[in-house]
């Protein structure tokens, strides 16, 4: 199989597939990536990225490359390139997209399979199915649902697996093809679903936006709390327990961000509206504005805690990846909060264990500590941002004050044990949190 497009999520696929006893080329534009993955190197933090890769190239079925005419002979073709939002507006950019069928399409046989798997607009994967007629290869589109940290386990163990296919014989035996690819999944017991090919793009969409509007919900019941003297935290466990609503993902705090939900869900809302269905989804604006305000309200906790004097203070921000287990540093609501105070005057400081070099090159006037603890040093508040085990766990209230100058700590995802921070002598700020 042949994976076009070696970003987070084909890098990913390629190596996983790997593992599995399948042979593939993995193929990029990008020279300086493709040399980094040829050489055993993941081009991104990535949890056992680097560890199958390094397998996968020793054991000869995994290798990359810079020449579409490398994936000729390949059975199954997954496109796994980016679809990120358009410059100046909320709609998908296509370009690679196209870009990658345009260059494949002069290297499929009759009978190949073209997987589709970047997050594209309904509607996609019938012009791209137009472009091949005549090729003998079949379009299928396969979304994928990876979780940054946890990429390659949702690869490997995946909870279900979609694939829109078209009617007739070719569909089916495509999707017998991609029986085949993901056997040990299957064997396992995910769930293999086969849908049509506009049921299969909009997945991940609707997938998204109901993430992202459970999260925007709870947060939004955290202003609500704040304005009643309520907790939230207690008020999600509480309607949590409620086996239709559940618990996970209720937890409150600064917000979603990332190189996929923010953009995804303003794409999905974009291509509503081409449909003529831009009321359907209408809600999908007030879940952005909600997570938007989250940023907002953290910035305002610090420059209230400190007072209103924000001009010349010390601030330590404990984390730049817009989420653990990650470097990836799109969207980062971390690094929003960080920018913004230091635009009030703040001195900044910002640390992370996986996400700093890519930090200081996009925003080279914050401040930056390679250790948490040097961070802390002389600080007049602290802000959590990224729920870093190394802060939320391993950062004690007592190791803190011998570092920190002010005893203040804004928990910008409620990951700390308030009562104790509290009992501690320290200044504790929750996001909805008494």
């Amino acid at each position: 199989m042949s994976v076009i497009g070696c970003g987070y999520l084909g890098a990913v696929h390629a190596a996983a597939m790997a593992s599995i006893g399948h042979d593939v080329v993995g193929i990029d534009v990008d020279e300086r990536k493709v040399a980094a993955l040829a050489d055993g190197v993941a081009p991104f933090f990535e949890p056992q990225l680097g560890e199958l890769l390094q397998e996968g190239l020793a054991s000869g079925r995994l290798r990359f490359s810079t020449d579409m005419s490398d994936a000729a002979g390949s059975d199954i073709h997954f496109l796994a390139v980016g679809t990120p939002q358009i410059v100046g507006g909320h709609a998908a950019d296509l370009r690679f997209v196209d870009a990658a069928m345009s260059a494949l399409l002069a290297h499929l046989r009759p009978g190949d399979v073209v997987a589709g798997k970047s997050t594209v607009p309904v509607g996609t994967a019938e012009r791209l199915a137009s472009q091949m007629a005549g090729s003998g290869a079949t379009l299928v589109w396969n979304p994928e649902f990876l979780r940054e940290g946890w990429a390659v386990h949702d690869t490997l163990t995946p909870d279900r697996l979609v694939v829109g296919v078209p009617s007739g014989p070719d569909g089916e035996r495509a999707a017998d093809l991609l029986r085949e690819a993901y056997r040990p999944a299957l064997e396992a017991g995910t769930p293999f679903l086969i849908t049509d090919l506009a049921t299969a793009e909009l997945v991940k969409g609707a997938a998204n936006a109901f993430l992202a509007t459970k999260i925007s919900f709870i947060n939004a019941m955290a202003e609500i709390a704040e304005a009643a003297g309520a907790d939230v935290t207690l008020l999600a466990d509480a309607i949590g327990h409620d086996g239709r609503i559940g618990r996970r993902y209720l937890g409150s705090g600064i917000g979603f961000g990332g190189g996929c939900l923010p953009k995804d869900i303003r794409a999905f809302a974009a291509r509503a509206e081409e449909l003529g269905r831009g009321e359907a989804v209408g809600f999908l604006r007030e879940v952005d504005s909600i997570n938007l305000r989250r940023r907002d309200r953290a910035v305002r906790l610090v420059v209230d805690a400190l007072g209103g004097l924000v001009f010349g203070r010390r601030i330590a921000v404990l984390g730049a990846a817009f989420k653990p287990f990650s470097d990836d540093i799109r969207d980062s609501p971390a690094l929003d909060v960080a920018v913004r105070l230091r635009g009030l005057g703040a001195d900044v400081v910002v640390t992370d264990p996986a996400a700093l070099a890519n930090a200081e090159a996009a925003h080279p006037q914050l401040g930056y500590a390679a250790e948490r603890d040097d961070a802390l040093r002389d600080a007049d508040a602290v802000v959590i941002v990224t729920e870093w085990d190394l802060y939320r766990r391993d950062l004690t209230p007592e190791h803190a004050g011998s570092l920190v100058a002010g005893r203040i700590v804004i928990d910008g995802r409620n990951c700390l044990d308030a009562a104790a921070w509290r009992a501690a002598g320290w200044k504790y700020h929750g996001m909805g949190r008494r």
